[in-house]
């Protein structure tokens, strides 16, 4: 194989990462309060115009989560995973994956959310990968920056 070759093989993962920073008006231990507590997330999860009529989580190593996103079009969307590692309250790992018709799961990716205290504040980092395409990756990060805009949101009403 050509060097130029193993330099694209060797660079391609990267592009399938998503990494997004974002610095929220709230302490740490609240942000990571709200990304835990079932009564707190399904009031933001989804992009704008979503609701999540349906949610099972068990927070804790080991654990898994299962939520439906209904679009504004009443579109289900499905998605589950399983909780890696909780370190309360600087680091969520776990991972995420669509469902198909059937309920299988499609591809998985592994979430890091990390938090970060910056006084009253706190810096949100999430990195979601591997994806299988740049075209997935784009796409998730559309709908987390949406999640994030509902996120402010609903800490500024807490």
């Amino acid at each position: 194989m050509p060097a130029s070759a193993r330099r694209l093989e060797a660079a391609e993962p990267a592009e399938r990462v998503l990494v997004i920073t974002r610095v929220f008006d709230t302490p740490r231990d609240r942000l990571f309060e709200v990304w835990t507590k079932p009564e707190h997330m399904i009031r933001w999860w989804g992009p704008h115009g979503f609701t999540t009529p349906y949610h099972e989580l068990d927070v804790r190593p080991g654990g898994a989560y299962r939520v439906c996103m209904r679009s504004p079009e009443g579109r289900e969307h499905w998605l589950r995973g399983a909780y890696r590692e909780i370190v309360a309250p600087k680091r969520l790992v776990f991972t995420y994956a669509w469902e198909d018709e059937k309920g299988e799961p499609r591809h998985e990716t592994v979430v890091t959310v990390s938090f970060e205290a910056q006084g009253d504040k706190t810096k949100l980092t999430l990195r979601q990968a591997i994806f299988e395409t740049v075209t997935a990756r784009d796409a998730h990060e559309g709908g987390w920056t949406s999640n994030f805009e509902r996120l402010a949101e609903y800490l500024a009403h807490l």
